[in-house]
């Protein structure tokens, strides 16, 4: 792959200090006030006159602290207040209570010089002329964002060519497909060359072959510009691939703030011990050592508790002929998936 500084013009400068936090939140919260509609003609017409509401916290006293050049995952179950914290560093909408700065802006009170250094892109919501052309809604964009000629035609051939797109520039984007559209939505984002970046699910619909080009195209496109990235996604190869640091927020609050291995380290307590039995010759009671999750004989793979797994590998190594034995972590999405249904258990929100 070309380098990405050959591709695309150079980075505007940044009156933010490298080493700083580019992104704080203190005790951010935002309260949704929910009518509460009760089902019957006379239920509805009581609630003309006298209207029933629950309080909805979508994002509960968040702290949080990002340094620039930051890669960050933003993970949680649906409901969880990731897209609503977004919607706040965005500017998008007002909080409750509690203070946000990104890159020293106040990101509610909407300054132009904020809206001219961040992007913000949601694979649910279409921010491009739906009966236009993508390249019209571009040209939109060179005008608002005050981009000169040569820069605005180099990063479109440059991200054009990446992302596989320069065929679709004059093509409706009504006509294009759910993943043609997200990259179109992408280009869009980074015409600007913001220096803040917030990702809502960009990578939604994509097929795996488009997906790790995004994700290339974006690890590449951070380390050379040193742009803060914020990422939601459902995708757990997007957060592997892409992030070092991730803050897992449930319930309106951040539960969990560090490296990709030590959620496997907090947040679960097993192994996953897999044999291979010499001679094919599979012993029957393996369900003695811990939860038997798959069985193909002369293989076997068994969920063990972490403080049984050196007695019940002693125990089988003593006891069984054995070829070959390894110990992992389980699956990260498996042990995010556990937390997520642990959080969807709890009370919820606002009741």
């Amino acid at each position: 792959m070309i380098a990405i500084s050959a591709r695309l013009p150079p980075v505007g400068g940044s009156n933010y200090n490298s080493g700083m936090a580019i992104i704080e939140l203190a005790g951010l919260t935002k309260t949704y006030r929910v009518y509460q509609k009760k089902e019957g003609l006379s239920a509805s017409l009581r609630g003309l006159f006298h209207r029933e509401y629950r309080e909805v916290e979508a994002v509960r006293g968040i702290n949080l602290q990002v340094e620039q050049g930051e890669f960050v995952a933003f993970l949680g179950p649906n409901g969880a207040g990731k897209t609503t914290t977004l919607k706040l560093l965005s500017g998008v909408i007002t909080p409750t209570s509690g203070n946000a700065t990104v890159m020293g802006y106040v990101p509610w009170e909407r300054d132009n010089n904020y809206r001219r250094r961040f992007a913000l892109v949601m694979g649910q919501k279409n921010q491009l002329w739906w009966d236009l052309p993508a390249q019209e809604s571009f040209r939109l964009h060179q005008q608002i964002y005050r981009i000169s000629e040569s820069d605005f035609q180099k990063t479109i051939d440059g991200l054009a060519e990446l992302l596989e797109v320069r065929d679709l520039l004059s093509q409706p984007v009504r006509e294009l497909s759910l993943g043609e559209r997200m990259k179109m939505e992408l280009t869009a984002a980074l015409l600007h060359s913001p220096e803040v970046l917030f990702l809502d699910e960009p990578t939604i619909g994509l097929d795996v072959v488009a997906q790790h080009n995004i994700q290339q195209f974006l690890r590449e496109y951070q380390q050379e510009r040193k742009t803060t990235i914020l990422l939601t996604s459902h995708y757990m190869k997007d957060i592997v691939a892409l992030c070092q640091r991730v803050v897992i927020i449930a319930q309106g609050q951040i539960k969990y703030d560090g490296s990709l291995k030590g959620i496997i380290d907090r947040f679960s307590s097993e192994k996953i011990v897999s044999l291979q039995f010499e001679d094919g010759k599979m012993p029957g009671d393996l369900e003695k050592f811990g939860q038997v999750v798959e069985l193909a004989e002369p293989k076997a793979k068994i969920r063990i508790e972490r403080a049984q797994v050196a007695q019940a590998l002693s125990s089988l190594l003593d006891g069984y002929s054995i070829a070959d034995v390894s110990v992992e972590d389980p699956p990260l999405e498996e042990v995010i998936a556990d937390m997520f249904a642990q959080s969807a258990d709890a009370e919820p929100v606002g009741q």
